[in-house]
């Protein structure tokens, strides 16, 4: 019996390796527009965070996802993740 692989993806906020489906998905596409990729499938280059307000907090203290992007990242972007954050947590 084959076992299927978890794909693992670790999160910009802790650093720690979860798998894909715990994360959430942030994308940067050709045009460089970031948004939060819900399904996980959208075109660009990703970055992750696990779904809690600590772990973004860390990355914006970081400058994480600056870095994955290669770009200054506008504080509406985050706006956006801590109020889609607030929703998951409820």
């Amino acid at each position: 019996m084959k076992v299927k692989k978890i794909p693992l993806r670790q999160c910009i906020g802790c650093m720690e390796g979860k798998p894909k489906k715990e994360l959430i998905r942030i994308v940067k596409s050709k045009e460089g527009d970031i948004k939060i990729d819900f399904t996980g499938k959208a075109a660009g280059r990703g970055a992750y965070i696990c779904n809690n307000v600590e772990c973004l907090t860390k990355a914006q203290k970081k400058k994480a996802l600056n870095r994955a992007f290669e770009q200054e990242i506008d504080q509406s972007i985050y706006q956006q993740l801590q109020e889609e954050l607030g929703k998951n947590a409820k």
